[in-house]
């Protein structure tokens, strides 16, 4: 499914001007409304992917696609608030004790606590990071913002294998981008530019992985004439 995600956007005759609409809307992201817009974007990404599509979508629309957008940003706001602030939290907590302490073990332990919240913040980002996904795929199935914090259905499909595949799959086209983004960031600002293109494409690629994936967890309520049973929890 990796070959097919990284053709995807470039199956459409505007795919160049996709790419190009996206980098830039993503690099003015910290004005938000631009970062909804891209947000939405994917949202229509995963729609259309669930949906057995393969037509990539364009941006057009604006409106819709902002409110979709802010609401998809909402969802994966909520998830990543949870470890942020429990790990920022403890990591205070240990800073303060080891500043207080300023030497000896008061210090030392204060040390610890703040590595401790840092390694804390790390693993339940991970965690948000499997799962916030899946929260985003249920909102845009059921077109409900509450769907993307049901957790019962959410969690029925996160200990699936056919999700933790189809995640690592996508975790991995993200995890390259990264790297090459950070190889081309050795060029002072063109280089860093250039990265946020290659990120939005292999984020696409990512949410074309995701939506197929959701597809197959979910046969009977996506397309009604398939009768195949839902998959069965991994052990």
């Amino acid at each position: 499914m990796i070959e097919e995600s990284l053709r995807y956007l470039r199956s459409s005759d505007d795919w160049i001007k996709t790419v190009l609409l996206g980098g830039v809307l993503t690099l003015f992201g910290f004005l938000l409304v631009p970062l909804f817009a891209v947000f939405g974007y994917y949202v229509r990404v995963l729609r259309g992917t669930m949906r057995g599509g393969d037509e990539p979508p364009v941006f057009d629309d604006w409106g819709t696609m902002i409110v979709d957008g802010l609401k998809a940003f909402a969802i994966y706001l909520v998830y990543g608030l949870v470890p942020g602030l429990l790990g920022a939290t403890i990591a205070f907590i240990g800073i303060g004790g080891a500043v207080a302490g300023d030497s000896g073990v008061a210090g030392a332990i204060g040390g610890l606590v703040a590595v401790v919240g840092f390694l804390v913040a790390f693993a339940l980002g991970l965690v948000a990071a499997y799962i916030a996904p899946a929260a985003l795929a249920n909102y845009v199935e059921k077109d409900d913002l509450m769907a993307g914090f049901a957790f019962g259905e959410i969690r029925a499909a996160i200990t699936t294998r056919t999700y933790a595949i189809g995640w690592l799959s996508a975790f991995a086209m993200l995890l390259a981008a990264g790297l090459v983004t950070s190889v081309l960031s050795i060029v002072p600002i063109v280089g860093t530019i250039v990265g946020v293109f290659v990120t939005f494409y292999a984020a696409v690629a990512a949410f074309y992985v995701i939506g197929h994936t959701w597809t197959d967890l979910n046969p009977v309520e996506l397309h009604e004439e398939d009768e195949m049973p839902g998959e069965q929890p991994a052990v």
